[in-house]
Order: structure tokens, then sequence, then C-alpha cells
């Protein structure tokens, strides 16, 4: 089943959906592995950045993935689903390949899982509409997962997702998916809920400070030296380490690079009317200090954002900049990530 990346009307009205009522989007691009045996999760401490014996089943939690020199290859989110029994979904990083070299002689199966499929309904009345279909769906917590039926359908349910909002990602078998989300969008109408374009992410992930590998890597913006490789630091993902935990693939150097960041992912909002570009310039006095990697203007806000690599030292709250791109030069500040939600309310909302 393709991923609709646009449909007929504009990605505007989607992020405005989404962001009042709700959304069904198809990411079934994803990729997704299961882990399971009795080495499943000394495979996963060493490859990811969490401490995943304090991840209970029915649990997830976000993680990253380094390489030898301590520089992000992907990002994922680990699924407990039981005492050696785990789902691992990620993008478009090196995070088959870790997870691969990384089972080699050990005793776990791993298993790539190009059936399941991900339908994400996202937005303030996707728990309204489930909790209609689905018992118990309003205790589910903030990264929680759960085992259901969803129109007859076996599904699990996850309360994560790629927007900022209050949402859930429905795993289902590719069978039954094409029932799943054409009664979800039939029976969803009263509550405005409607099909959402892939591209609406883009939108949605600058205001909510969500990156994307590797459009806002140095994968796709190098060094001046032509090198690539971004530490967690750089990133702001250092949170993504579980505290204490070391021994992690890429684990000493992470903590070498710590204080030596080249470069800050911030946030920058432009005095204009339009969305600053992929590539387009940040300057002080004519000195080239950073570059947009994604931008955004929203309908409903009338914000003009992007998220940028900085060097450290204007990566500050307030601090004055100029765009320098497809609009010409344009007055800019820098302004911290997230724009929307930065206590996270909506994300982690109760009942």
């Amino acid at each position: 089943m393709g991923t609709a990346w646009t449909y007929a009307h504009d990605v505007q009205d989607d992020h405005t959906m989404i962001r009042t009522r709700a959304g069904l989007m198809d990411v079934s691009g994803l990729k997704k592995m299961h882990l399971v045996g009795p080495h499943a999760n000394g495979v996963l401490d060493m490859v990811t950045t969490r401490s995943v014996g304090k991840i209970a089943p029915g649990r997830s939690a976000y993680a990253t993935m380094l390489d030898d020199d301590g520089h992000f290859i992907d990002d994922c989110i680990l699924y407990r689903m039981g005492p050696d029994s785990w789902m691992v979904v990620h993008g478009a990083g090196a995070g088959h390949e870790a997870l691969v070299a990384a089972s080699q002689g050990r005793n776990v199966a791993m298993l790539f899982d190009d059936d399941l499929h991900d339908l994400s309904l996202q937005g303030p009345a996707a728990v309204d509409f489930l909790a209609d279909h689905v018992p118990g769906i309003r205790d589910l917590k903030y990264f929680s997962h759960m085992g259901a039926k969803l129109f007859g359908a076996p599904v699990l349910i996850s309360r994560t997702g790629y927007t900022g909002e209050r949402g859930y990602e429905i795993f289902c078998r590719s069978v039954d998916a094409p029932l799943i989300w054409d009664t979800i969008l039939e029976k969803g109408k009263a509550l405005g809920i409607g099909p959402a374009a892939f591209t609406a992410l883009d939108l949605l992930r600058v205001e909510s400070y969500l990156l994307f590998y590797p459009y806002d890597m140095s994968e796709y913006f190098p060094f001046a030296d032509g090198s690539v490789g971004d530490s967690l630091w750089e990133l702001g993902l250092d949170f993504t380490v579980s505290p204490g935990k070391t021994g992690f693939r890429g684990a000493d150097a992470h903590a070498r690079l710590k204080g030596k960041e080249r470069f800050r992912i911030y946030g920058v909002e432009l005095t204009s009317d339009k969305a600053p570009e992929t590539g387009d310039k940040l300057t002080v006095d004519g000195r080239e200090v950073g570059v947009i990697t994604i931008g955004m203007v929203s309908k409903l806000t009338g914000r003009s954002l992007g998220i940028a690599r900085l060097e450290p030292a204007f990566a500050v709250a307030g601090t004055d900049l100029t765009l320098v791109g497809a609009q010409g030069s344009v007055a800019a500040k820098a302004q911290p990530l997230p724009f929307d939600d930065p206590q996270k309310t909506k994300r982690t909302a109760v009942g």
C-alpha cells in the first residue's frame, strides 16, 4: 500500500486538521524489526543508548544508535513485548545493519517485518475516536502500547507519533490495513478526522523539534572539510543516553565529544510570511553562522519557522540573525525548540 505524499487539498489544511482535530497518515515506510531470544536485551543494550532493562513489557522508549566515533547513525523506538521479546521501529539510517552485526553469533532471532503496517492517527480528537472502539485507550500512557482488536482486526496500538500531538500508531497486518484505514475515515468524519499527506509531517516536525535523518544531519550539510557525523550533543539528543549507562557502541567517544560541539540544532523565526527554505544561509554581520535544514510557515499561527544548524555562540534565544536565501535578506531571531507545546503537555495528557 503506497504512502500518499500529497492529496489534492492544501497541505496547510492537513497541518491545521492535526493540530485542531485529528488526521490519519500512513507511515508504514518505517522499518520494523523483531528481536526475540535470551540475548535480545544484550544486543539492544550494546547497539542503543537506552538501558533496556528499565523498560517494562507494554512500554517503549525513544533511543539513538551511534558508530564507533560516537556519531549518530539512526534513531528508533524500542517496544518491549515480553521478557526476551522486542520490536524495533526505525527510519532510514544504519540501524538495521547495526542490529544485524550485533546479533551475529548470539542467541537471538531477528525478523524484518515488511507485512506490518503503521497507520498513525494524530491530533486531539484521536483519543475521542478510539475510545468508542478500544476499551481502556484513555488509560494508555505516553510511550505505552497495548494489543487490541479494531473493527475486528488484531492490532498493536502505541501512544506515540511524529507530530507533537496526542496521537496513536496502529500497527496492523497488511491484509487488514485497507479496512482499518477506510473505517477510521468513514466513522471519524463527525469528529473532523481526514486523511493527511505524508508531507504534512514536515510542517509538524519543525514546530515540535523532531529531527529526520538524514535531512537535518551533516550527511546533507557536510562540514567545511567535507566530513560528516554529528554528535548527540550537537543534535540535542544527548537525553537519549540513559543516566549512568556505559558500554554501548560509541559510548566512550560520545563522552569525549561533550563540550566540543561544532554546531547546535536550534530554532529560527523569521519576520516574514514565507517559509525559509532548506539550504538558506543564516548570517551575522555578513558572516555565515548557520543553515536552515527545514522550514515551514503556518496558516494556523502565521509564524515562519525553521530548524537550523547554528554555530554554538549564536544558538542563544533572541540572537539577531539575517536569513539569506530565495526570498532575499530577511530579519530573523534564534528561538529555542520546540516552538509548539514546549512542556509536551499535549503528548503526555492523561484521560
